[in-house]
């Protein structure tokens, strides 16, 4: 492990003390680190004192750090060492101008123009705000004909587009361009005062309110010396599950409609509502925005949220359990949802897929397990059954979520802690030339927030990253050889977020 710096999850960390090496030897050190079983938790490029570092945050079963200096270019890990490079490296050449050389499939992520002014690596002239505007791959061939989905859908769906490469009903190629609603995120919470930054992390992506703005806040704290008295960490981890269920029992409803089994698509989206009250109940809106801040929570959970929550849970907990069964025992559901949309666990781990679309790969990771915050290093891990691959699997794995989850969050309300007091955004003085990344399980997978701070506590770089960056690839990968009719439920079982990615 030369040359890496091992780090605790939102550890505050001198920027002195992260390695620096010459750019060969970060290439190596993190080449050596991967083909170990190591992932990328973040890649990404900043300006210190005029030149431009790269700074990487790796894991294994511990977290490490490494960075190097770089002149306007980098050798490309993607082609020579692993596909897990190959999204970070295309967003570096975008941000910031910087040519990874030899990457083999070289396209912008977000389309916008670099924040050094730059010549655009990509040959953009941006008078025109169309991100789908390229050369797409094609595949050569008298039967081969395209389908171009998107980026406006049917639907109040986010946009994005889909090129197809089919030969008649079987899909050969899938290309994913995203970046239909940039929003410039990660410049923007640099610049705005720290009162405003937990409300833009909950807006970054609006299902994940509550899992990127604990990650913003847990980063926050580090850098302030805050200390999160046991009563708001409870309600932290009760929150995070509340959206993890609301979620999958959405998605299942979703997954039911797609093979047109409506009974299910129906309990399903009425029970998402009843935990998305949960969230209410905890905060007053829905999504849980407004609850977590830096130091602690907004709202006090007292006596009758508990009770409240408690009682919902016994009531609807029976009703998740027939639905599910209800939707799973369906011999017409399991025909759509066997072997449909496989990706195979050793192209699973080449991508570095998170959260259940990873662990339906037959990959354990879960950060509430590897890299516990809040209450979770005292709870007990889940496992999980149906590891094909496929739909089927990506669907089981969020049912045994929702009954890992309704039992975590029983055994958290059993728990005597209380909020000591709410807590109000204030400004506080952040550590200088300072460094912290934080993770956290979001109902998607890994959550993760890196910050640098300057030599006046000023934030000197803020990065973001929603699970959906590892796993839209899978996704593309999941159409390999299937009939173009599957797309919608392939696409469903991930439901990936195109606002987490596009920032």
């Amino acid at each position: 492990m030369d040359n890496l710096l091992q780090i605790g999850n939102g550890e505050l960390v001198k920027r002195s003390a992260i390695p620096c090496v010459e750019v060969e030897a970060f290439g190596t050190v993190l080449s050596e680190f991967i083909k170990n079983d190591g992932y990328i938790v973040q890649l990404f490029a900043y300006v210190e004192n005029g030149g431009n570092r790269l700074l990487a945050v790796v894991r294994n079963e511990k977290l490490y750090v490494t960075s190097c200096e770089v002149g306007s270019t980098f050798p490309s890990l993607t082609g020579w060492v692993n596909e897990k490079f190959h999204m970070f490296e295309r967003e570096i050449a975008e941000q910031y101008g910087l040519r990874p050389t030899a990457h083999p499939w070289l396209k912008m992520v977000r389309y916008h123009r670099n924040y050094q002014g730059k010549d655009d690596v990509f040959g953009n002239d941006y008078s025109e705000d169309i991100p789908g505007r390229y050369d797409y791959f094609q595949v050569e061939g008298e039967a081969i004909h395209e389908v171009a989905v998107g980026p406006v859908h049917a639907g109040i769906i986010e946009p994005g587009h889909f090129r197809f490469q089919c030969a008649g009903e079987e899909v050969l190629h899938l290309e994913i361009q995203l970046g239909y609603q940039h929003r410039g995120v990660e410049k923007l919470l640099t610049t705005v005062p720290q009162r405003r930054i937990p409300i833009i992390c909950e807006a970054i992506a609006g299902d994940t309110a509550i899992g990127h703005n604990l990650c913003s806040c847990q980063a926050l704290e580090a850098l302030a010396g805050l200390t999160v008295d046991a009563g708001a960490r409870l309600v932290r981890t009760i929150a995070l599950e509340i959206e993890r269920i609301a979620n999958h029992l959405g998605d299942l409803g979703a997954l039911s409609g797609d093979v047109a089994f409506n009974p299910p698509a129906a309990y399903f989206g009425r029970m998402r509502g009843d935990f998305l009250n949960l969230l209410q109940v905890l905060c007053g809106n829905r999504f849980g925005k407004g609850l977590v801040r830096p130091g602690g929570v907004a709202f006090v959970m007292g006596e009758e949220q508990r009770r409240l929550i408690s009682a919902k849970l016994d009531e609807i907990t029976p009703e998740i359990k027939n639905v599910c069964d209800l939707l799973f025992s369906a011999h017409t559901v399991q025909a759509r949802f066997e072997h449909t949309g496989t990706v195979s666990g050793g192209m699973a781990r080449d991508l570095g897929l998170v959260g259940y679309a990873g662990r339906a790969c037959g990959i354990g990771y879960d950060a509430r397990v590897a890299f516990p915050t809040e209450c979770y290093a005292g709870l007990p891990a889940n496992t999980n059954a149906m590891t094909n691959g496929d739909v089927y699997s990506r669907a089981t794995v969020r049912r045994e979520e929702i009954m890992h989850s309704l039992t975590l969050i029983r055994l958290l309300l059993k728990r005597p802690e209380t909020t000591e007091k709410a807590v109000m955004m204030e400004e506080r003085p952040l550590a200088a030339d300072s460094f912290v990344v934080t993770i956290n399980e979001g109902w998607r997978g890994e959550v993760s927030h890196c910050v640098l701070t300057a030599g006046d506590g000023s934030i000197l770089r803020y990065k973001v990253k929603d699970p959906s960056f590892h796993n839209w690839t899978g996704l593309a990968i999941s159409l390999r050889n299937q009939e173009i009719s599957n797309f919608p439920l392939c696409n469903k079982s991930y439901n990936l977020s195109y606002c987490g990615f596009d920032l």
